[in-house]
């Protein structure tokens, strides 16, 4: 894990929160899990989508933060493929596609076990501010 990624989850209340983890980092890629808790399910018996794009989007912020500038989400964009349940186990691996400027794309793939739940596309901006 690059000191850019430490510096930022130190930081990250949010996903600590929601108990997400960081399993592995390197440039340009991260991988996430996350266990989905009874308040993460909504009416319909399932997973809510913000918790399945939580671990998405916390996987993107530490593929495009590896680099060291401090780099922000410009956009991004989820399909829900199939629905996750309580006490399920969410892993989110990012992949860096193209670095253009200050921006870049990445995708996420989230899976429960070998069953993909959703595709997560993000797009980075890095920004002129210093890491905290």
């Amino acid at each position: 894990m690059t000191d850019s990624v430490r510096r930022m989850l130190a930081e990250d209340a949010a996903s600590r929160g929601l108990g997400i983890e960081l399993l592995a980092s390197g440039p340009g890629t991260a991988t996430a899990v996350m266990r989905v808790r009874e308040d993460m399910v909504n009416g319909h018996g399932i997973a809510h989508g913000a918790f399945v794009f939580a671990v998405a989007d916390t996987a993107f912020a530490c593929a495009c933060n590896s680099h060291g500038p401090v780099t922000v989400a410009a956009a991004a964009d989820i399909t829900f493929v199939a629905p996750a349940y309580a006490d399920d186990v969410l892993e989110a691996r990012a992949q860096e596609r193209i670095l253009f400027g200050r921006s870049g794309i990445y995708d996420v793939t989230v899976r429960r076990g070998e069953d993909v739940v959703a595709e997560f596309r993000g797009t980075s901006r890095r920004i002129d501010r210093e890491a905290r």
